[in-house]
């Protein structure tokens, strides 16, 4: 048998993702300098990553996802 998983909600905004980083890197016992570390890059990054800063560079955002094993789905709208 095999489980789906189910989303974590709409994203509508930077908050809402980084609200989901911080859950998982917290979740996985991770503190922002560890992650920061996995990345190669800073821990103001993940600092501003997870407070919903709008400007932080996309594909750094990708990097970070995809090390907490979380994946972006993007699908239509249902009418």
């Amino acid at each position: 048998m095999t489980s789906k998983m189910q989303p974590f909600g709409n994203i509508t905004s930077a908050k809402d993702i980084g609200q989901i980083v911080a859950n998982h890197r917290k979740a996985q016992s991770l503190t922002q300098a560890e992650l920061a570390g996995l990345a190669q890059t800073g821990t103001r990054f993940i600092s501003d990553l997870e407070n919903g800063k709008g400007t932080v560079q996309f594909d750094k955002v990708m990097l970070i996802l995809d090390l907490l094993g979380l994946d972006v789905v993007i699908r239509d709208r249902l009418s």
